[in-house]
C-alpha cells in the first residue's frame, strides 16, 4: 500500500477552481492505471513520441494536474507554456464552446469570420511597436518560426537565416537546422534545410561578457561567415527556452537589433514560449526595450488550444503575395475564440502582476535555496520563467560545470511526490520553472519545500 503523501499548504476553496489547488499522491508513480495505459500506449503510439513522467492526466484546473490514479500534481510544465493563464480556464472554455456550437470551421482563406480578425487586432495592439502591424495566423510554433522566415526572404530577396547558439525553435524542416542542438530533435532525419547560420549568443554566467562585448562578437562572426548583405532575418528568442532560460547581458539585444536596422536585416523575436505575459510582460522584448520587426507567438495564446501567430511591420507582412500565406487549420475559429479569452483573462484578472508575483516568490525561495547548497550555480529568468542551473560542486571554473546526473535526480524525486518539473540546456543541467499564472504562492512554497528534500538527498 502506497503512502499518501498530501500537500503541506491547504486546498483553495476558490470557486474559481473545480480541481482543489493541492499536491496528493495515493499510488506509486506511475499508478496501476497509468501502466496499463502505458502498455496500450506502447503497441499503437511511436517511440519517437517520448514522454516526461508517464502518468495519464483525465483532469487539469488551475495549477494542478490529476491522473487516471486519482494523484494530484502541481504542474511547473504548463504543457511547457501553454496553460499559462491555468488549466481550463473558466471563461476560455465557455468562449470555446460557445464558438464550437456556431462555427467550427470554413478555412479563412476560403470564407472568414470576425474570430481571425480580432486575434490579429489584439496581437497589433499588444505586440511592442507603435507602428501599423499585420498578422498571419497559424497552428504551431514551429509554423510561425516557418513563415516568419518566408516573410522575411520575400520582403528582403535573400535567403540566408541567422540564429544563436543555445537556440531552440521547432522539430520541422527548417526549424531542426535552425536548433543548437541536434539531439534527439534532428539525428537522423537529415539533410537539413540550407542557409542556415549559427551565431555566438550572449551567456553571462558563462561567457562573463558584458552586453556589447557579446554583441560585437555575435555581429563579428555573422559578417565572416555570411556577411550582412546576405542575411534575410535574424531569429532571437529574447529569453531563451529549450536552450536553458538564458537571459542575455544588458544592450545585448538592442545593439543586435540597431545592426539588423542599419543593414536591412529582419530582426524576428520567437516569443513562443516567452511571450502571452509569460513573463509579467506581454512579451519578453519588451523588458529590454525592443520592438522587433516581426514577433512569432504561440504556446499560451489560446489557452491550450493549437494556434500560432506571425505579427509585424505592415510593409514586411504584405510583402507575401495573396495565397503565399495560410493553411487549412490556421486561424481556426475556436482556437481564435479561445485566444480572444485568453487576452481578456490577462487584462481582467491583472496577470501580468501575476506574473511578477510568481517570479518574486519563486526568485526569493530558490535564493533560500541556493544558500544552502551550491549545487545551484545560477538563478535566472523572468516572471513565471525561472530556471536553475546545476553544477559541480566545488570552487573555480570547476565549479560551472554541468550537473545533469542532479537536474534528474531532482525531477525524478519531485515527480514522485507530486510536483511536475521540467528540465532544459544544451547539456541538459538546467530545471526550469514554467507554472500557470493560477499558482499560488502556498503551491510554490510546497513545490519548494519538496525540491529542498530533493536537494537534500543529492547532497547526502
Amino acid at each position: 500500500m502506497t503512502e499518501t503523501l498530501t500537500s503541506s499548504a491547504s486546498a483553495s476553496t476558490s470557486p474559481a477552481f473545480t480541481v482543489p489547488q493541492e499536491r496528493k499522491i495515493v499510488t506509486s508513480i506511475p499508478g496501476p492505471r497509468s501502466i496499463e495505459l502505458q502498455e496500450r500506449r506502447n503497441a499503437v503510439v511511436s517511440s519517437g513520441v517520448a514522454s516526461v513522467l508517464p502518468v495519464y492526466i483525465t483532469q487539469a484546473n488551475g495549477a494542478i494536474l490529476v491522473d487516471v490514479d486519482g494523484n494530484h500534481f502541481i504542474d511547473f510544465g504548463a504543457g511547457i507554456g501553454v496553460t499559462t493563464v491555468g488549466h481550463t480556464e473558466a471563461s476560455v472554455v465557455a468562449a470555446a464552446s460557445e464558438q464550437l456550437g456556431d462555427v467550427i470551421h470554413t478555412l479563412f482563406t476560403v470564407t472568414p469570420y470576425e474570430e481571425y480578425v480580432r486575434v490579429a487586432e489584439l496581437l497589433a495592439e499588444h505586440t511592442p511597436g507603435s507602428f501599423a502591424k499585420k498578422s498571419v495566423l497559424v497552428n504551431s510554433g514551429a509554423e510561425a518560426v516557418e513563415n516568419g522566415v518566408k516573410i522575411a526572404r520575400k520582403y528582403t530577396g535573400r535567403r540566408g537565416v541567422a540564429v544563436l547558439d543555445h537556440a531552440y525553435h521547432g522539430r520541422t524542416n527548417l526549424t531542426m537546422a535552425m536548433n543548437f542542438k541536434a539531439a534527439p530533435y534532428a539525428t537522423g532525419f537529415g539533410p537539413l534545410a540550407g542557409d542556415v547560420y549559427h551565431a555566438p549568443s550572449s551567456y553571462p554566467y558563462h561567457d562573463g561578457l558584458s552586453g556589447a562585448d557579446a554583441a560585437a562578437r555575435t555581429i563579428g562572426y555573422l559578417e565572416k561567415i555570411i556577411g550582412a548583405s546576405e542575411l534575410a532575418c535574424l531569429v532571437v528568442e529574447p529569453i531563451q527556452g529549450e536552450g536553458g532560460f538564458m537571459v542575455p547581458a544588458d544592450g545585448y539585444l538592442n545593439l543586435l537589433q540597431d545592426w539588423c536596422t542599419a543593414n536591412g536585416i529582419v530582426f524576428i523575436a520567437d516569443e513562443i514560449q516567452s511571450g502571452m505575459a509569460r513573463t509579467g510582460k506581454y512579451f519578453a522584448s519588451e523588458h529590454f526595450g525592443l520592438e522587433p520587426d516581426l514577433i512569432l507567438s504561440a504556446k499560451g495564446i489560446a489557452g491550450g488550444l493549437p494556434l500560432a501567430a506571425v505579427t509585424g511591420r505592415a510593409e514586411i507582412m504584405d510583402a507575401a503575395q495573396p495565397g503565399g500565406l495560410g493553411g487549412t487549420f490556421g486561424g481556426n475559429p475556436v482556437a481564435c475564440a479561445a485566444a480572444v479569452a485568453v487576452f481578456e483573462a490577462i487584462e481582467a484578472n491583472e496577470l501580468l502582476a501575476e506574473g511578477e508575483r510568481i517570479g518574486r516568490t519563486l526568485t526569493a525561495g530558490l535564493e533560500v535555496l541556493k544558500a544552502k547548497y551550491d549545487v545551484i550555480g545560477e538563478i535566472r529568468g523572468r516572471g513565471a520563467m525561472i530556471a536553475i542551473e546545476l553544477v559541480q560542486p566545488g570552487t573555480g571554473e570547476s565549479s560551472k560545470l554541468a550537473n545533469a546526473a542532479a537536474v534528474s535526480h531532482i525531477a525524478s524525486y519531485a515527480a514522485q511526490r507530486g510536483v511536475l518539473l521540467l528540465t532544459a540546456g544544451t547539456y541538459g543541467s538546467v530545471l526550469r520553472f514554467l507554472p500557470s499564472l493560477a499558482v499560488s504562492d502556498a503551491l510554490i512554497a510546497d513545490a519548494l519545500a519538496v525540491i529542498d528534500d530533493a536537494l537534500a538527498e543529492l547532497a547526502a
